[in-house]
């Protein structure tokens, strides 16, 4: 079985946050940190060499595949900063409704810049997010 490429790492996330180009994204980075801190109560760390994870689960699909995964984490990329999640269809509809200016994937929302966005409902999108993961796979 092919082993997973995102675990987590003992690389410095401060580090690694000061050398994103775009000082605005690194603003943005460090306020996501704060948001995902008070939401969590973890410490951020860093998954593979682009995601800053906050707590984890272990999964374990059908197939056999399992692994360990942050329960909240984002990486600011280039072209945005990205926030992963785990929602259910009804409630993904009705949450991003007001959220703001964003581009999202099935576990992506895509964030030009926090200033874009209704905190508020981001907050409640890891929070909701981070629910649905641990009634899925419930730690043992």
């Amino acid at each position: 079985m092919a082993k997973n490429k995102t675990t987590a790492t003992e690389s410095s996330v401060i580090d690694f946050i000061n050398a994103v180009d775009s000082e605005a994204k690194r603003n943005d980075a460090f306020e996501l940190i704060k948001i995902m801190k008070q939401i969590t109560g973890f410490e951020p760390k860093m998954w593979g060499p682009s995601i800053i994870g906050f707590g984890s689960y272990h999964y374990k699909y059908a197939t056999g595949h399992e692994g360990d995964a942050p329960l909240a984490a984002f990486s600011p990329r280039k072209t945005a900063t990205t926030v992963y999640f785990y929602l259910s269809e009804e409630k993904r509809e009705e949450l991003f409704l007001n959220l703001g200016k964003y581009k999202v994937s099935k576990a992506c929302i895509y964030i030009k810049k926090l200033a874009d966005i209704n905190i508020e409902i981001l907050k409640k999108i890891i929070l909701l997010s981070i629910k649905e993961v641990q009634n899925l796979y419930p730690s043992k």
